[in-house]
């Protein structure tokens, strides 16, 4: 039954996948700033790596949440026109939470490399790399990436004009220290 907040778990995980989101972006465009056959490539490759398969954990964790707990309810004054806009927005971001990092699993293996999570333990690929596959995939981890970026930050500006124009509570019930 949805109650009127989320609870602390759902605000930690909403917060932790932001993050993550970021510093995996980082991670990739920070490479071009290293040159061509620097050791330190292969790192922040494997580290890219490692905090993906932390990101898929993380979203399969505020998946099954979302199915257990639901959502919030919206505001009864919020316009149809909203809600519905608010539903998808929702969807397709929890969509390309899903899409990404299992597409960067695939991209792992495909290219013949294992999944490490921070050297703790390895994956192996259950198939043979595939370099045309692996560029196909590849380009569709970076479109779903770029994609989620562009849907956070229209997500991010409505929750703020929810909060500075509409003046609801639909931002600051996702704010830490707020029921």
């Amino acid at each position: 039954m949805p109650s009127d907040a989320y609870t602390s778990t759902q605000k930690f995980l909403h917060w932790a996948l932001f993050a993550l989101v970021v510093l995996l972006y980082a991670l990739t465009y920070g490479e071009d700033l290293l040159p061509r056959g620097d050791p330190t490539l292969d790192a922040v490759w494997r580290l890219h790596i490692s905090f993906g398969l932390l990101l898929a954990a993380l979203v399969f964790w505020r998946v099954v949440l979302r199915g257990m707990r639901g959502a919030p309810r919206l505001p009864a004054d919020m316009p149809a026109p909203e809600r519905t806009a608010a539903r998808i927005g929702h969807f397709i971001l929890y969509a390309l939470l899903v899409a990404i990092p299992v597409l960067g699993i695939l991209l792992t293996w495909f290219r013949g490399d294992v999944l490490s999570f921070f050297g703790l333990f390895i994956v192996p690929a259950p198939f043979a790399p595939d370099r045309a596959t692996a560029r196909t995939v590849r380009e569709l981890h970076s479109l779903c990436a770029n994609g989620i970026l562009i849907v956070a930050g229209v997500h991010a500006l409505a929750a703020l004009y929810h909060h500075f124009v509409r003046r609801d509570t639909i931002l600051t019930r996702m704010l830490p220290g707020n029921r």
